[in-house]
């Protein structure tokens, strides 16, 4: 067995210098999904709020770089369904549902009111980034369905994203 000398145990490796180009140049791979511009929509019983969910990324898994639509809590909470169900990751919870919220006789727009909708849509937001940021959800179909298709098709198939 070989000793190494003493100084070439420790020595560091050589490194390019980075440039300002390096530093200022687009990641090599990034990911960013933006829950913006939350909007209620309806009257009395039939209001709802949905939110733009914005996706801009250059992951070869993602075969649209760039897309936008609009999803409620709901579609929220089908994607974490579909995701326990069918994948191997640990989901994270949800935003609370806030149903004392939605019980009648408030004195306040419940959660129509613009700071619950602000937390909310921080909460989505913090979701769908941790979500869509692990490798494994990364193939879920149903992910792909929820951040880049206008409808969600409820009857799909579950299964893996395929890239050709």
């Amino acid at each position: 067995m070989s000793m190494i000398a003493g100084d070439d145990a420790t020595k560091r490796l050589s490194s390019k210098k980075q440039t300002l180009d390096d530093a200022y140049a687009a990641p090599a791979n990034f990911l960013e999904i933006d829950v913006i511009n939350p909007i209620t929509h309806g009257v009395a019983g039939k209001r709802y709020t949905d939110y733009e969910v914005r996706l801009k990324t250059n992951l070869p898994v993602f075969r649209v770089k760039e897309s936008s639509v609009r999803r409620r809590y709901s579609d929220f909470e089908w994607l974490r369904n579909e995701l326990e169900r069918d994948s191997k990751i640990v989901v994270p919870p949800l935003p609370s549902k806030a149903i004392k919220r939605q019980l009648p006789f408030r004195n306040d727009d419940g959660i129509f009111e613009e700071d619950f909708i602000e937390d909310r849509r921080s909460g989505l937001e913090g979701f769908i980034n941790k979500i869509a940021g692990h490798p494994l959800a990364q193939n879920e179909r149903c992910l792909h369905m929820f951040l880049q298709e206008n409808n969600i098709d409820r009857n799909y198939v579950p299964g893996k994203i395929r890239n050709t």
